[in-house]
C-alpha cells in the first residue's frame, strides 16, 4: 500500500526517506516502474519453503485499500462478508476479508497493545473477526515492520511479540506486513525484520498466513518462501492499463519461485474500480490467474456492476489460478505484443493465454506441441471466457481484441 495523499506528515516523511535512498510507499505512486533484473524461469529457487499446510493455493479474498484507503470501518467489513455469501463469492473460493492500514488508534494502550479505533470499529476487532468467521470466512489484518505504518499509525518494530499475540487473540487468519518507516532498507535488515514477525506469529500457535509487502525492493522471491506464504514483487498497482501491464511484465519472469504455500504477489485486483475497460479487466483477471497470483478484490462490492461480478465469479478462470499443482504460467512468446502464456495444470492439461498487448486486434497462435502436450489425433479447446468447447488437430489460435486475452484450457481429446 502507499501513503494516502492527504496525509501530509506521512508524505513529507516518505519524501525524505526516498531522497536518502530508502524505498518507501511514496515511490509506489508511479503508474509505471522500470523492471529490475528478474531471475529467469529456468533458475530454480534455493530457499526451502515454509511447510505448514497453509496457502496451498493462492489466497483469494478482499482488501479495502484500493477503493477505500483509510476509510475502513466495521460496517464495511461486515457488509463485505455478507456480500461474499449472498453473491456466491465465498462459494467461488474467495475466503479472506482483509483490513488494510488506518484501523487503529494513534497510540498503544497501557500494556503496549494495539487498539482498534473505537469510531471505526465500535464493537472491537475480536467481534469483527467473529462476525467474519460466522460467515464461513477468514479475517485478515494489516501492520508494518517499521516504527510506523505507511499512514503514520503505530508500527510493529520492537513490538512483534505482543502484536502477534494480539492478532492471534483477535482471531486473525492473515497478516499483511508492510515495510514503511524502517531504519535500514538493506536486504539483510529487511529479511531480519520479516523473520522476527514470522517467528512471533509461529509462537502464538495460531495458523496465520503471512503476506510480505516490501514491494519487491529486496528481491523477496529469493528469500520469501522461508519466511512467509506470499510476497509482493512490485510497487503498488494503479487502476490503469500501463500500471497493470507493467506489473504483469515484472511478475511473469518469476515463475520458478511460486508453488504451493509460496506465491509471487503482483498486488491486488483493480477489477471494478473504473479506470480500465471490461476487456482490460478481463485481461487483468486472466493474467493474475495465469500467474497463480493471490486474487484479492479491492473494489466496493456494494456497488459492483453485473459485468464486474461476472469477471470476478468466472469459476473456470479461478480454477486456473487455484489449480492444485501450483505452477505459475510462463511466457512462451511475446513477439510484437502478441503474448502466449502457458500454465501446466494438475490434470495434465494446459491453460493457454493469448494476450494482445497492442491497441489493434491481433491473431495470436501457438500449437499443442509448443505448449508441451503429448501427441494426439485431436485436442479439446475450452474457451474459459466464452464457455464454449471446440476441437483442433493442434493449432491453438484466436483473433484477440485490443488489450484483450483469450484463455483456453487445452487437453488431448477423448473419443471420436
Amino acid at each position: 500500500m502507499q501513503v494516502p495523499a492527504r496525509t501530509v506528515l506521512s508524505c513529507l516523511t516518505a519524501l525524505a526517506l526516498w531522497a536518502s535512498g530508502v524505498a518507501t510507499a511514496t515511490a509506489h505512486t508511479a503508474d509505471t516502474h522500470s523492471a529490475d533484473a528478474r531471475t529467469p524461469d529456468a533458475t530454480a529457487p534455493s530457499v526451502v519453503a515454509v511447510d505448514d499446510g497453509q496457502a496451498l493455493t493462492p489466497p483469494m479474498g478482499f482488501n479495502n485499500w484500493n477503493s477505500f484507503g483509510c476509510n475502513v470501518t466495521e460496517q464495511l467489513i461486515k457488509q463485505t462478508a455478507d456480500i461474499f455469501v449472498s453473491t456466491g463469492l465465498r462459494d467461488a473460493g474467495y475466503t479472506y476479508v482483509n483490513i488494510d492500514d488506518c484501523w487503529m488508534t494513534r497510540s498503544r494502550d497501557s500494556r503496549g497493545r494495539l487498539v482498534a479505533d473505537p469510531a471505526k470499529f465500535p464493537s472491537g476487532m475480536k467481534a469483527t473477526a467473529d462476525y467474519v468467521h460466522s460467515k464461513g470466512l477468514k479475517f485478515g489484518i494489516y501492520q508494518d515492520g517499521g516504527s510506523a505504518t505507511c499512514a503514520g499509525y503505530p508500527g510493529s518494530l520492537g513490538h512483534e511479540t505482543v502484536d502477534a499475540q494480539t492478532f492471534a487473540d483477535w482471531g486473525v487468519d492473515l497478516l499483511k506486513y508492510d515495510n514503511c518507516n524502517n531504519p535500514d532498507s538493506s536486504q539483510a535488515a529487511t529479511i531480519a525484520r520479516y523473520r522476527t514477525m514470522r517467528d512471533a506469529l509461529r509462537a502464538t500457535g495460531r495458523p496465520i498466513v503471512f503476506s510480505i509487502c516490501e514491494w519487491g525492493s529486496t528481491r523477496p522471491w529469493e528469500w520469501g518462501a522461508a519466511t512467509g506464504h506470499m510476497w509482493r514483487t512490485t510497487y503498488d498497482i494503479r487502476d490503469n492499463w500501463p500500471s497493470m501491464l507493467n506489473i504483469a511484465k515484472q511478475n511473469l519472469p518469476l515463475a520458478a519461485y511460486a508453488g504451493p504455500g509460496r506465491w509471487n504477489d503482483p498486488d491486488m485486483l483493480e477489477v471494478g474500480n473504473g479506470g480500465m475497460s471490461d476487456t482490460e479487466y478481463r485481461t487483468h483477471f486472466s493474467l493474475w490467474a495465469m500467474m497463480a497470483a493471490p486474487l484479492i478484490i479491492s473494489t466496493d462490492l456494494r456497488r459492483a456492476s453485473a459485468q464486474t461480478m461476472q469477471i470476478l465469479l468466472n469459476k473456470e478462470i479461478i480454477a486456473v489460478d487455484q489449480d492444485r499443482l501450483g505452477r505459475q504460467g510462463t511466457v512462451l512468446s511475446s513477439s510484437g505484443g502478441r503474448w502466449v502464456i502457458v500454465k501446466q495444470l494438475a490434470d495434465g492439461s494446459r491453460a493457454v493465454a493469448l494476450f494482445n498487448e497492442t491497441g489493434q486486434p491481433q491473431t495470436i497462435r501457438t500449437t499443442a506441441q509448443a505448449v508441451q502436450l503429448p501427441p494426439a489425433g485431436a485436442y479439446t479447446l475450452r474457451d474459459l471466457w466464452q464457455h464454449t468447447t471446440s476441437r483442433t488437430t493442434g493449432d491453438i489460435s484466436a483473433t484477440v481484441p485490443a488489450h484483450g486475452t483469450v484463455v483456453y484450457r487445452v487437453s488431448p481429446a477423448t473419443g471420436g
